[in-house]
């Protein structure tokens, strides 16, 4: 990548480290729309998934302290729901591609920020709905938060909960994911280094995003996540059109 591709590689990482610190999702939603404008939407992709998987390694302790019991059988739908995604990813043309994984980003905002109010469908089938979407958008954009997003922050959850559930299903979910792309040749060994090289910032964000975390009420923690996001798609969009 040429060097402004480089700095806005790493600007974007940094500020997906710290909303996902912030939220416990987000990572891929704001890095994968801008990476992919520099490389191509697959590798993009499992440079996200594997951020994603990194960074999870680093919250063991407060997953199983926090997580909900709901993350179990969400993940177990979502890997089922995986390969759609995937497939989906490299049928379409790379432009396609941009496209609506730069929409995804954007649903992802609106998601958040538009008052819906707490999710009204019964608990069961609300998390079916939540473990197809979170796999086919995973497998698709890399991006399994949107489609979890609703579930858990609009639930019943205190948000140290539903923030851990969210890190739970990635670090189940993302190193199959990522296995399924190196089988598939979708990406290689030398992407790998590339998502190496961009987790370092990822772990920096993550760092404030953590500490942020810790000072910030319920409302606060939603509209800090929704104006991050909001600008990620801002950003992805524009530069795409």
């Amino acid at each position: 990548m040429p060097p402004e591709a480089w700095a806005a590689a790493i600007a974007a990482a940094l500020a997906a480290g710290f909303v996902r610190g912030l939220a416990g999702f987000g990572l891929s939603v704001v890095l994968v729309p801008v990476l992919q404008l520099a490389i191509s939407p697959q590798v993009a992709v499992f440079v996200g998934l594997v951020s994603l998987f990194l960074i999870g390694l680093t919250d063991i302790g407060r997953i199983r302290r926090d997580a909900d019991k709901s993350a179990i059988p969400i993940t177990v739908i979502a890997i089922a729901a995986t390969p759609l995604g995937m497939w989906a990813l490299t049928a379409l043309p790379a432009d396609w591609a941009r496209v609506l994984i730069a929409m995804v980003s954007l649903g992802a905002f609106v998601l958040v920020v538009i008052p819906l109010g707490r999710v009204k469908l019964a608990r069961h089938p609300a998390m079916a709905i939540s473990g197809v979407a979170t796999g086919f958008l995973g497998g698709f954009a890399g991006m399994p938060g949107p489609g979890m997003g609703p579930f858990y922050l609009r639930g019943r959850l205190e948000p140290k909960v539903a923030r851990a559930s969210m890190m739970a299903i990635f670090l189940l979910l993302t190193p199959l994911s990522v296995a399924f792309f190196l089988w598939r040749g979708v990406a290689t060994w030398q992407d790998m280094l590339l998502a190496l090289a961009l987790f370092v910032p990822v772990l920096i964000g993550d760092w404030f995003g953590h500490r942020a975390f810790g000072r910030v009420s319920a409302r606060q923690w939603q509209a800090a996540t929704a104006l991050v996001l909001g600008s990620a798609a801002t950003i992805a969009v524009s530069r795409l059109v």
